[in-house]
């Protein structure tokens, strides 16, 4: 019964009930640029693993198709903004996992969907340790993560969509949609008009893309 009302419930359903005020922050002490001392408050993670420089992976992950490229998106109720969020699929790693691992095992897990790690953002196949990290609000906290291009082949067994199956976890409502790169700009705009939010992830590869078409970069 459970599951039949997972397979059927969307991210859209969720809603906020209450929220009570708690703190969890590092204080920072430390010198300015003129030998001042000040103090700084941190948001930090606790879930990082010691042997990892990292917190968790993005996944970059697109589609070729007759109409152009698509780039692969979730809807995912978030609690601390109230909505349902427009995101990449990510995700923590797990202890020893490198980024490229974690990529394609929360692509799985997130979307069915069997894919192959590229390379870590801006960096070849297999970059290991601090290179290519993103912080994402340094001024708040040290959370950090990197981006992972994923190849899906979509003609395979595995990849189509009577096969698919997801891995999500007890308290993970993910939708999975797919907008075109070309005008995805556009498209977030469209659904921050419905009342969405969009993660700032997709909303850089975005703007990227519309810097690229202004000036010309690539063409």
């Amino acid at each position: 019964m459970a599951s039949d009302a997972k397979a059927t419930a969307k991210p859209e359903d969720a809603r906020v009930l209450s929220t009570e005020p708690l703190t969890v922050v590092t204080r920072i002490n430390y010198k300015d640029a003129l030998g001042k001392e000040r103090d700084w408050e941190s948001a930090e993670r606790t879930t990082r693993h010691k042997d990892s420089l990292i917190d968790a992976v993005g996944v970059i992950a697109v589609f070729e198709d007759l109409k152009g490229p698509q780039i692969l998106l979730q809807k995912q109720f978030r609690p601390p903004v109230g909505k349902v969020c427009i995101e990449i699929p990510a995700g923590l790693l797990d202890a020893g996992e490198s980024g490229e691992e974690c990529a394609v095992r929360e692509l799985r897990e997130e979307t069915g969907y069997v894919g192959k790690a590229v390379k870590v953002a801006g960096e070849p196949s297999g970059a290991q340790g601090a290179k290519g990290v993103l912080f994402n609000d340094p001024g708040f906290t040290n959370t950090n993560l990197v981006l992972v291009h994923v190849d899906i082949d979509p003609s395979l067994p595995e990849n189509k969509p009577e096969n698919r199956k997801t891995e999500l976890e007890e308290s993970e409502f993910i939708t999975t949609f797919m907008l075109p790169l070309k005008d995805l700009w556009g498209e977030c705009r469209k659904l921050e008009a419905e009342g969405y939010a969009i993660d700032a992830r997709v909303a850089t590869i975005a703007e990227g893309i519309e810097l690229a078409k202004k000036w010309k970069i690539g063409s």
